[in-house]
């Protein structure tokens, strides 16, 4: 299924703003071209006459051959359907200004200072464009094609030229520390102080704030992180408090950032399969997943009927293997110390053991290939899944529910503590269990089908009052979903082959982009990938369904006490794997 815009919506956009939005007539490219001065006015009325309403995905590609730097936007109706594709084209010239959509979707918040981050695209109108990811006396945007690593070698790495003669040389003997690797003017290590942290920590003296009665008030700036039992991670968060209430929330990321998407661009098709079993530690098959349908997409191959199957009984089990973890950790950060996680993690190992046993790792599987996966799945295993989805995971479900929906500490806790509701949601781009229990029903499996799931019947699990009480039985819905799903799975999956191409170590992908995704466990998963013809993307894109749900974050806490915080945090069920990538 190609991600394009619906064909009435095609005609009525570019007869709307005619001279302003073009059709893409690239071929292997869908969407709209929008005049950069019109973008706010176009958004506006993709928001609100033609009801896109979920902007999911903001990236940027680098086109240095032909001197232009492009912003390229995925929209959505949470009603579902295709999504709409739209795109600004500029000069290459510094700097690179965009005007920002954070008024039309507060959910590009984070994913344009990503942009400007990595790819020096300047967002006018964004009220807090700093860096990210990288440091903020970092020199350069690593993801233009001009800019290159201090041991850079050869645009693809991968082959012989880093062996000229048979002979092994590694970059760092050659260029040492020279051209490659530059300071900013007058940088002085022993004096630096990163200007985020200044910004964050300027304001942990005391202050005082009068409210119009004439009340005065004394608010501190705590942080929680980045090393904290209960971050799941190195995560930072700047809490404003007033006593102890949040009035004011930054998250920080970036400390585990690994240039993730500069990797995918310097690896071939193939080889950054192993790297999206990274992402999301707790879900290398979903992972797999969305990337693999992303390349079929391009090369426009189909699956095997018995591997998609297959695919579909591996992303069910790690949706259910993430949530039991969810559970576990949410009653250990509530204080309810070990004995739920070692409940939840017993369900989970038996998991674990059917991925060892079809993809030989227990975490990091590496499992899908294109048009298929890399072995069936033998007999004695799909006993053992049938096992589990028929007799043991519902009983075990039915006694954790038992156990904890009506415990009086975690009811306490939990029931009546706002998450997020349903229009916040949506305007701030949160996909996944948070968004369905604010009351909207949108899961990519129904919304959008991909692989086979459009052959199950399952319901959507949706909760309606968006607090944490809702948050957590929604994903004890979803185990039960899923169970469902795999128990018609297992049933009908059919006899054949599991791959509908050769092996082969270099695939042959076609110029053009796509954008591919699934329903992850967290969220929405996304990989917007850029053929040019040759071995390697153009373009790789990783949308991780954590770090755009973060996005959210300081609207979730506003309001609440910071003891609730840690809990809160929980409910977005982050990984800082694919938060910081």
């Amino acid at each position: 299924m190609m991600t394009v815009p619906a064909s009435t919506a095609t005609v009525d956009l570019v007869q709307r703003f005619p001279g302003i939005v073009t059709a893409d007539a690239r071929p292997g490219y869908a969407g709209f071209i929008v005049e950069k001065d019109n973008l706010v006015e176009v958004a506006t009325a993709i928001r609100d006459e033609f009801g896109f309403d979920l902007l999911t995905a903001v990236t940027a590609v680098d086109y240095l051959p032909e001197n232009k730097m492009e912003v390229v936007y995925h929209a959505y109706k949470t009603t579902g359907g295709p999504g709409l594709v739209f795109r600004v084209q500029v000069p290459r010239v510094d700097p690179v200004e965009v005007p920002s959509l954070i008024d039309v979707y507060p959910g590009a918040d984070l994913q344009e200072r990503e942009a400007w981050d990595l790819m020096g695209v300047k967002f006018t109108g964004h009220p807090d464009l700093r860096r990210i990811l990288m440091w903020e006396g970092y020199e350069g945007h690593p993801l233009r094609k001009d800019w290159q690593e201090p041991f850079y070698e050869e645009d693809n790495k991968p082959f012989k030229s880093r062996w000229p003669d048979g002979k092994h040389t590694m970059a760092e003997e050659k260029n040492p520390f020279k051209d490659n690797l530059k300071f900013p003017q007058s940088f002085d290590p022993e004096k630096w102080v990163p200007e985020n942290d200044e910004m964050l920590y300027q304001s942990l003296k005391r202050y005082t704030v009068e409210s119009e009665g004439g009340m005065s008030t004394d608010r501190i700036v705590v942080n929680m992180g980045p090393q904290h039992p209960s971050t799941h991670g190195v995560f930072r968060a700047a809490l404003t408090l007033d006593g102890e209430t949040i009035v004011g929330l930054k998250p920080v990321v970036g400390y585990l950032h690994r240039n993730h998407d500069k990797i995918g661009e310097r690896n071939t098709f193939l080889q950054n399969m192993p790297y999206t079993d990274r992402l999301d530690y707790f879900n290398s098959m979903s992972n797999n997943l969305g990337y693999a349908i992303t390349v079929e997409k391009l090369m426009n191959i189909p699956v095997a009927e018995r591997a998609d199957y297959i695919r579909v009984i591996m992303a069910e089990l790690s949706r259910i293997q993430n949530h039991l973890v969810f559970v576990g950790m949410l009653l250990n950060d509530l204080g309810a110390m070990y004995t739920p996680a070692l409940y939840a993690f017993e369900e989970r190992e038996l998991i674990l053991d059917i991925f060892e046993a079809v993809a030989g790792s227990r975490m990091m599987c590496n499992y899908l290939r294109f048009g298929g996966v890399v072995r069936d799945v033998p007999p004695y295993v799909l006993q053992k899944i049938k096992d589990l989805v028929f007799d043991r995971l519902p009983a075990k479900t039915d006694e954790f529910e038992r156990l904890l929906s009506e415990n009086e500490v975690l009811v306490s806790r939990l029931k009546g503590v706002k998450v997020v509701d349903a229009e916040t949601a949506v305007k701030y781009s949160v996909t996944g269990p948070v968004l369905r229990a604010a009351g909207v029903p949108y899961d990519l499996r129904r919304a959008d089908p991909y692989s086979v799931y459009d052959r199950f019947d399952f319901d959507v699990a949706v909760r309606q009052n968006g607090d944490m009480m809702d948050n957590y039985l929604i994903r004890v819905d979803e185990i039960r979903q899923s169970l469902r799903i795999l128990e018609q799975a297992v049933k009908q999956i059919p006899d054949g082959p599991i791959n509908s191409q050769k092996p082969q170590y270099q695939v042959r992908v076609p110029a053009g982009e796509a954008y591919g995704r699934i329903e992850s466990p967290k969220g929405e998963l996304a990989f917007y990938v850029v053929s040019n013809g040759k071995p390697n993307p153009w373009r790789y894109h990783a949308r991780p369904a954590s770090f755009v749900n973060i996005t959210c974050l300081e609207q979730m806490c506003i309001g609440t006490k910071i003891a609730d915080f840690v809990a809160l945090l929980g409910m977005l069920d982050i990984v800082m794997g694919e938060l910081d990538r």
